[in-house]
Order: C-alpha cells, then structure tokens, then sequence
C-alpha cells in the first residue's frame, strides 16, 4: 500500500512497504489527481520521471502540460526524460566507444582530465551484432561459429574489454550471451528499480533507452524504454537528459483472444500492417482493453518488439500478472516481484483491462478475428495471408535454376530476438519438426537452416522437453547466440545456390522469423524475404519453395501443413514442461564465464593505444570542439538524390565487405585477406572504411546523373562519376558544401548511428527529404546535419537535379528555432530557378542548441573541459 508522507518541496512522496523493505516513491495519484485514470500509462511513467528527476520549475511546467495534453491528444511543450540505464550493442557501442576514446585524447589535449569522461548512468553492452552463420545444420555449427566470430574481431572485443576496465559504469556481456533484448528481458529488467536519494531509499521505474531500435521489446513487461541513436546515447551517458516533446500516444484496443492455430507472430505482423496503414510515424504505442490480458508477457515481447517497423518510438504494455508471472519464471527474486507489484498498483501503473485512456487515436483489434499471416517480400508491414503469397513471390523471383526451382528458399532461420524470446513459438517450432520427422521429411537440400536463438537458456528448455533433438535432425540446431541473420549476418549460401545466382539469375528467397525483410539486408543475394512464425519457417524449409500457399498446397508428396501444425493445447503444455526458474541464471553465468573473453589482453590505461596499423579502430576525425560554418546560409551542390525508403541498411551497410568494394580495396591494401574481410557491422570502429561503404547497396539509385553505379555520384566541376566519398572529399578540398537530397521515410530501419556519421564525413550540410524516420533524424541532429522536410509539392525525382545544380539554403543558425522555415532556391545550370520553403525538423530547444553548437561530441567535450 502506499500512504503520503511529508513532502520535499514540490514532490508528493508515498511510501511502499512488504519483503523488500520500506521504500519511498513518487505518489503519481497526489500529483495528478483525478487526470491520473485518464492518462496513458506511459505517460504516466513520464510524469513520474519528470517529478522526481527535473529541476523545480521544468517539474511544474512538464506536469502542467502532461495534464493539458489530455484535452486534445497533442502537445508541442517538450519535457525531460532521464532514463536510469543505457543498453546498447557491440556494433553500437564499438562506434561510441572510439568517440569516447577520442573525446579522452582531444579532452587531454585541451588540459582536461580524460579520467573525468565516465557515464553518468549505467550502460550495459551485449556483444550480439557480430555472430556469422558460417556453419549451420551441423553439430560443430556452435563452437564453429563463435570461434570464427573470436578470430576475427579479436581486436575490436579486446578494445570493449578496454572499455570495461577504464570506463566506470561500462558493463560488457562477451560473446555468446544472448542478444541485447532477450537479456534485457530475463536478465537486467527490474521492472521497478531502487535508489538512492538523499539518503533514503527510494522505488522507482525502471527506465531506459537503447541504441538499437527494437530496445521497446522490453515494454512487454511494463519498462518505458525506447531506441536512440548512438550519438544521442552518447548525450545521456554524460548527464544529458532525453529531451522530447511530448509523445502523442496511439492506442490499440485488443479485445478477444487468438484462435487456434494464430501466434504472436501473426498479431505483430497485423499490428504493423494496421499502424502503418494509420500513418504512425514517431509516436508511442500504447495496448490497452480486455484482450491484453489474454496475452503472456513473452507474446507481448513479439509484439512490442516490432515497434520501429509499426513505425512507433515504442509500443507500451502496462504492468499486470502476466508481468509478474513472466519474472517467476525467469527466476527473480519473491521480494522483487512483491515489489513490482506493490509499487505499480500504490502509484496507478497497475493495468486495468476495463480501462480507456484518453489517446491521441484508436486502432481496434478482435484477435479472435486474426488468421495466420506472414509479410513481405521487401516491407514488414505488407503483411500477406497465406493465399497472397504465391502472387507475391512471383514478382520477385527470376527463372529455375537447373533442380533448383525459381522461388527456391535459400535461407530458412529461425532467428532474432523478435520470435525466439517467446519459448512457445520455439516449442511450436520443435513439435512441428516432431512430426515431420516422424513422416520421414527433412529440408531440401538447397536450403540453409538455422536457429540462432536470443536466449543461452533455450537450449535447456527445449532439450527438457526432447525438441531439440528434434529440430537438430533438420538442421534447426543452435548455430549460435546472436542476431546473425536478421541483421544480415546470415553467412555463405549453400553452394548450389550461390552458383546458380552468380551463373543463371536465380533469384532466391529466405524466409525467417526475424523482424525486417528490406532487399538485401538478410544477404547481399537475397533481396526477396517472408516473415514468417518459427513453425512455418520449418515447414518452408521442407517444402523448399517460397512461392506456395502453405496452408493448403502440399509441403511433400501427401503432406500438408495441417498434417505438421501443433494444436494450441499440445503447445501450452509443452512449453508448460519446457519452462523451469532454475535454466536462466546457470545459462547466463556459463555463457558469461568464456574462456576465449577472459583470455583476451585488454590494455590498462585511462586513454587507448591507438594503433596507427589497425584496420579496425581509427579515432574518426568527426570528434573535435570545432564549431559549425558561421553564416546565414550556404549554396551547396547535391551530392545524391535518392528516391523513397531509403533504410540505414541502404545508407550505412552491416553485412559482408564485398572483395571488389572500395572498402575491401583499402582493406586489402593494409594486409587483409580478401577472402574474409569480416562485416561492415565489426568495422564500424574504422571510418575510413565505413565511408567507403556508404550508399553501396546496390538496390540504391542517384538520380543525379543516368547510370551512376550504387554509392557513386557526379562531381559538378568535371561531370566526372566517381565514389560518393571520393567527390566529397574534391568538394571538401574546394571549399564547396554538399546536401543530400531524398524522399519519403529516409532512415528507416535500424538505429545505426553510422548512417548519420556517413553524411557528416561526406560533408552534408543538411539533408532534404519528404520525410524522415524518427531515429535517424535524431542522428543527423547529433552529428551536426540539419534535416530539413522538402517543400511541400517538391518529390527528388520529379526536380530533375543534374550535375552544376545548386541548391540555396538560407538558413541562419542564429534564428533557428524548433520546425522554423528556411527558404530553398535550386538554381540550375541552365539559369532557371525553383523556390520553396522547407521545414527544419528540430523539435526541440535542446535540438536547435546542439546544430548551433556543431552537434552531440562538440557539446560534451566543451562540458567535460569546463567541468
């Protein structure tokens, strides 16, 4: 229970009292009073934080506007967030890490103390992103893999350890662990955390924000949390609040419960469709209404986990019992979960089923009403029934290929974080390869299968239940734990089929139960993907075709899916038998205790030893104190022009090095072995590589000039083609400014700070879009560039830029201000003009401080030295 003691100040304090102790807290329903039912849960997570953590005066005014908020849905006040904790990956953290280990050197040189640069917050860092499904389908595939993965980012994991031991508050999870998410979950997640505040106890939410973009996968168990890009991150480890205006809050009413035979998947699969459909761009999601309740918290974790592709900054679960049993279940501690509970229902963050927030919108879904679904072959949110898929895939793919057939599945992976957190999904997955053993099937031998799951405690689990003998026998063994193949890192194709790309135009297909399917993010041969449920990951793999109805069609001769597919009863009662308390903290702690990681030699200084031969780390030339051009505009040349849906995966690659990319040219140049040049994703340490890379997918087209090859461009002054980099350097070199000029959704996908690092090293003033994907706009603001929302009626293809075109920017930093006007005119070669006023899309004071200030590094080292 929770009664008002004496106040400080303005804060209403209660307390909450059981097992736990005597813990003060934050009394929510003496601050907001009679408002408190009507918000949204989430919000009411942040006006507690706002309460507790900000200065008096924001305090007063962030609660005044969170109460007004809810007349209309919509706000443009902006309120600071402090998140308790950081979580972020080695791809993430390896970047941020070598800014840091730069900001030291350049804060030394200034006359600071590099000692002093240390995380205000705790930041917890999984080393998941860099795990290669080089072997599958083979009992050494584990051990095969993590070797590999040892070997070839020795360096780089070394440079983490550094980190871990110089760095106060830097924890690192080695190889092998699990994936950042899934660890989130069942091993760091408090729900309700403690602290200490003068010296008292307190109880607090456990909050958080994370550089990888599907960091909401933990609001499944009630924890605000959502995804940031590395350079904002950055800002929060060195005391810099979140600053946001206030979210507007989507609500989805879930009423019913799924069918027989509907999973987690197919729910996530519809709530991205539907939300997209709606337009959602930025905003939070919030589940509310009966149906909720019908859900575990590991069902929600599917569901919550796709928020960026439902096109959400985070998609909320309020804390209720299945909050409470998902924390048994892993183990924690009865005085924790006493806690949670007593906490959430003294302060109003207790789920109410019968509840209905106000909302900025409502989208309504009867799961009884939802039908077994898949999505793809190029967008998660274009979701298919079965019976669409056929039409689907036979656009995409190209002609047989010999034995191989034209929509032949090269990839089948049971992959990601997004599925394999929910143990029932991998259950049902085993029990449907149960069966398909029995009937004597197995994969075809064109396909590559896999099972990479999130947790190091899958493997007891479905071992205690005899599936994972099961999923062996089809090649779905434990390959590894780590992302791999939802971010690309999928590995070699079998041989047949990479032939038969390279030599006959195949165009094959993957199906996996990951969360994106973009052209060429699962391989850099694939560009067609279904996303699909664990079990029909399996059953595709056995029918070895994509384009098929597998829910009628025959998957072998006189076997369809109905005569595989597990009953729901059979389910729950397996995973029932699968789960025990006990796996969670004997699975971590023997992942966690590696030998290869405690055997690497880490350096044991305040600043790192750089050194000058690496191919891995180099300090980028990006961390510096130097201000912006002055000026009250600048006339820039367009550098690209791209078209819509430009992803960070197309911006910045994750994948494979190609050996004939200019990235491998100056690998190669420096003694590497052409032949296994690692991924982008392990060398994003190293700038000279990474701006080698930009822009090189080839499925990226530059309207500047007819025929560019992909990440080329034309450079005004000669009209001569060459790399992106290549002619932003001549520009650098002349003094000229460049812009990027794109459409609609630039930036969507993953939260990879490098997409924004890459236009600030290819001097990119600004970029002009349609529109832009939260995050990476986020991005651009902490590196310095300006992005900026195309004037209305203006589309990239339709102004026909060509090389000697200038586009006028007249933007006074001084007179900047959140959403202000900045007049553009493209002067063309030929004399003719175009005008037209674009938006600069900074929604903050915080935001328009740090474009003045040169961005995110800037301001940190200049606050560090006068510290």
């Amino acid at each position: 229970m929770s009664v008002t003691v004496s106040v400080d100040g303005p804060v209403a304090l209660g307390v909450v009292r059981g097992g736990f102790g005597v813990l003060r807290h934050v009394d929510l329903p003496a601050v907001a009073g009679d408002a408190l039912a009507r918000m949204p849960w989430c919000h009411r997570v942040l006006l507690e934080n706002l309460t507790r953590c900000a200065e008096p005066e924001a305090t007063e005014a962030g609660r005044a506007a969170l109460l007004d908020w809810l007349a209309t849905g919509r706000s443009e006040a902006e309120i600071p967030f402090a998140p308790g904790r950081i979580l972020m990956h080695d791809t993430t953290c390896g970047p941020a890490l070598v800014d840091i280990a730069a900001m030291r050197d350049v804060l030394e040189a200034a006359g600071g103390d590099p000692r002093r640069l240390n995380p205000a917050v705790p930041v917890a860092t999984s080393t998941d992103h860099s795990l290669a499904v080089d072997v599958a389908g083979v009992p050494d595939a584990l051990a095969t893999n993590m070797r590999r993965e040892m070997e070839r980012n020795a360096e780089r994991y070394r440079f983490m350890k550094w980190a871990s031991q110089a760095i106060d508050g830097f924890r690192v999870f080695p190889p092998g662990t699990g994936i950042m998410h899934t660890i989130n979950l069942e091993r760091l997640s408090t729900v309700i955390a403690t602290e200490t505040r003068d010296g008292a106890e307190w109880a607090v939410p456990d909050t958080l924000v994370g550089t990888d973009s599907h960091t909401p996968m933990v609001n499944a168990i009630g924890v605000l949390g959502w995804g940031v890009g590395g350079i904002e991150a950055e800002g929060v480890m060195f005391g810099v609040p979140v600053s946001l205006r206030i979210p507007e809050v989507i609500g989805v009413k879930l009423t019913g419960a799924l069918p027989e035979g509907v999973l987690a998947t197919d729910l996530a699969l519809v709530v991205t469709e539907r939300l997209r459909r709606l337009g959602v761009a930025g905003e939070f999601v919030e589940f509310f209404g009966p149906g909720v309740a019908t859900l575990t918290a590991m069902q929600r974790a599917v569901v919550a986990n796709m928020a960026p592709e439902y096109g959400a900054s985070t998609g909320c679960f309020p804390i209720d019992g299945a909050t409470l049993d998902f924390l048994r279940m892993t183990g924690r501690d009865a005085a924790q979960v006493e806690l949670v509970e007593a906490f959430a229902r003294a302060t109003g963050l207790w789920f109410d089923p019968a509840a209905e927030p106000r909302y900025t919108a409502v989208l309504a879904i009867d799961l009884g009403a939802l039908r077994p679904s898949l999505a793809g072959p190029r967008r998660p949110q274009d979701r298919l029934d079965a019976a669409e898929v056929p039409a689907a895939i036979a656009k995409a793919v190209g002609a047989a290929a010999g034995a191989v057939p034209a929509d032949a599945v090269a990839i089948a992976a049971i992959t990601s974080c997004t599925n394999t957190s929910d143990t029932g999904l991998l259950v049902a997955a085993g029990l449907l390869a149960r069966k398909a053993r029995a009937l004597g099937l197995s994969p075809k031998p064109w396909v590559k299968t896999s099972l990479t799951p999130g947790s190091p405690a899958a493997a007891r689990r479905l071992a205690r239940v005899g599936l994972l003998a099961e999923l062996e026998a089809l090649g779905f063994g434990i390959a590894g734990h780590g992302c791999a193949t939802c971010i690309g890192n999928s590995g070699p194709l079998l041989p047949a089929v990479a032939a038969a790309v390279e030599g006959q135009g195949l165009k094959p297909v993957a199906v996996l139960s990951g969360n994106r399917n973009f052209p060429g993010r699962v391989h850099g041969q694939v560009d067609a993907a279904l996303l699909a449920s664990p079990p029909l990951v399996v059953a595709f793999a056995i029918a070895g075709r994509a384009g098929i109805d597998i829910t009628r069609e025959e998957i072998a001769p006189g076997v369809t899916l109905r005569d595989l597919w597990p009953e729901a009863a059979e389910v729950e009662a397996t995973l029932a038998a699968a789960l025990d308390p006990g796996d969670v903290a004997p699975a971590y702690a023997a992942a966690e205790a590696s030998g290869p990681w405690a055997a690497l030699a880490a350096p044991a200084t305040a600043r790192f030893p750089w050194d000058a031969a690496s191919t891995y780390l180099r300090p980028p030339p990006f961390v510096t104190m130097a201000p912006p051009p002055s000026g009250a505009g600048y006339t820039a040349h367009p550098l690209l022009v791209l078209g819509d849906d430009i992803t960070t995966d197309h911006i910045s690659p994750a994948g494979a090095i190609p050996p004939a990319s200019d990235a491998a040219a100056w690998l190669v140049e420096r003694g590497e072995d052409p032949r296994d040049l690692n991924v982008y994703a392990a060398r994003r340490g190293n700038w000279e590589v990474m701006v080698r890379g930009l822009f090189t997918n080839r499925t990226v087209v530059n309207h500047l000039a007819p025929g560019l090859p992909a990440g080329h461009t034309a450079f005004a002054p000669s009209a001569e083609a060459m790399p992106a980099w290549r002619a932003a350097a001549r520009y650098a070199e002349v003094g000229l400014p460049v812009v990027i000029v794109a459409g609609e959704r630039y930036g969507t996908g993953s939260s990879r700070d490098w997409a924004a690092k890459g236009a600030q090293l290819l001097g990119a003033r600004a970029v002009l879009a349609n529109s832009f994907e939260r995050i990476h706009r986020a991005n651009l603001v902490g590196m310095g560039v300006v992005p900026l929302r195309l004037p209305e009626g203006w589309r990239p293809e339709g102004l026909a830029l060509r090389p000697g075109d200038v586009i006028e920017v007249a933007l006074d930093l001084a007179a900047l201000a959140p959403r202000a006007a900045v007049a553009v005119t493209i002067r063309r070669s030929d004399g003719t003009t175009l005008g037209g006023t674009a938006t600069a899309l900074l929604e903050t004071a915080r935001e328009v401080a740090l474009i003045r200030g040169g961005g995110m590094i800037p301001t940190i080292l200049r606050t560090a030295l006068a510290a």
